[in-house]
């Protein structure tokens, strides 16, 4: 007896439950790889204008120009451009006030980009959670098509007198495919989870950096500005 070995037929004779599990775990695999490669090209524009802006920062020009730039440019800004935005607006803003001290306007211009980083982590975080769940639970939801249709396979083989091994393998082949596509959606979201996880975290340490960096001369700034005008 020939068996058919594709995928469509394994599909066709397994079971209900069996077809649920297939048909979760191929939706399932679907929407990883849908953010996987949103995430890719997202961190990727992320990468591209941090390394822009620190080209930009370290240059040495004028901070009011660059601001002044790049609020022009960049109206709704992502990454260090915001975190610097949000910053220098907090800084010239308090500046106004003549009751702050250098002390406040410093407290307030680093809550200011520590609250503008805080939004940026959770842009760049977003849909690691779904990566994160779907690769911890397809192997799990396979196993479980896996089980269910090898007990379904046993389960009818005690009503036969004589049982044999072609007619116990076609049914255990098609349980076991769900543990394949369990894994098959598993591993690229397990991959890439923590392959996007790595790049966020050394992002968020450049913008720790550049937060410190911008507050300590912003403070130099703010100090020699009282100094010529007291």
């Amino acid at each position: 007896m020939t068996v058919d070995s594709s995928m469509w037929s394994y599909f066709a004779d397994a079971g209900l439950v069996v077809k649920a599990v297939m048909l979760l775990l191929i939706s399932a695999s679907v929407v990883s790889w849908t953010f996987i490669l949103q995430r890719a090209f997202y961190l990727r524009g992320i990468k591209k204008d941090t390394r822009r802006f620190e080209s930009k920062f370290w240059a040495g020009g004028d901070l009011f120009e660059l601001y002044d730039i790049s609020m022009k440019t960049r109206p709704d800004p992502t990454g260090l451009d915001a975190i610097y935005q949000s910053g220098f607006k907090e800084f010239t803003r308090m500046r106004k006030n003549p009751c702050a001290t250098s002390d406040s306007i410093m407290e307030s211009t680093q809550r200011a980009m520590r609250a503008q980083q805080m939004r940026e982590q959770d842009k760049l975080e977003m849909h690691l959670p779904l990566l994160a769940t779907v690769g911890s639970t397809s192997p799990y939801v396979g196993l479980f098509g896996t089980v269910w249709g090898i007990m379904l396979s046993f389960k009818a083989l005690a009503s036969v007198q004589q049982a044999t091994v072609s007619m116990v393998a076609p049914g255990i082949a098609e349980a076991l495919i769900a543990t394949a596509m369990g894994l098959f959606a598993a591993i690229p979201a397990v991959v890439a989870y923590n392959r996007y996880a790595t790049e966020i975290g050394r992002l968020l340490n450049r913008f720790d950096a550049f937060q410190d960096e911008l507050a300590n001369i912003l403070a130099r700034q703010n100090k020699l500005t009282s100094e010529k005008e007291a």
